[in-house]
């Protein structure tokens, strides 16, 4: 069972392949804040709903100085059927040996219809310009998360 990220804790660095399988890394966002959602899989109602809230709302998150990024086991191809069925603009990262979801205590043991299981933890760590964690929340909902964030931070 992976650590949970506490806020001031360093961010994990990462480099993974996005949808069109171009590395993205951490590193590539320094000097901006940004958003790290954590998600257990591309194509299904839940995700979908969050990834399109993030869409819709990354002018507003934008504009604040915040990038966003959405990272689940999937592959880059499965990525790329996501983003062109659902018209996603945020940038989507495969981890599918779940190497970052485990760094950032994204993955591990949940509870699922009663059932403890192991898998994705619907997570969002906020990282600061500094690459510090600003915010960590974990067992997130899909529905209203983002709202929630923006709210919180104050956008």
């Amino acid at each position: 069972m992976s650590e949970r990220l506490q806020p001031g804790d360093v961010a994990p660095a990462f480099t993974l392949p996005d949808a069109d399988g171009n590395e993205v890394s951490l590193s590539d966002h320094k000097g901006r804040k940004v958003i790290v959602y954590f998600y257990p899989a591309a194509l299904t109602p839940g995700c979908t709903k969050q990834a399109c809230d993030f869409t819709d709302n990354l002018e507003v998150l934008a504009s604040a100085g915040y990038d966003v990024i959405g990272i689940s086991p999937d592959k880059p191809e499965k990525l790329a059927k996501f983003r062109e069925q659902e018209s996603l603009k945020v940038t989507l990262l495969a981890d599918p040996d779940k190497k970052v979801l485990e760094a950032y205590g994204a993955f591990g043991e949940k509870k699922l219809y009663g059932k403890t299981v192991v898998g994705v933890i619907r997570s969002t760590v906020v990282v600061d310009e500094d690459g510090k964690v600003e915010r960590a929340l974990y067992n997130v909902k899909a529905t209203g998360h983002v709202a929630k964030i923006i709210k919180d931070l104050g956008i």
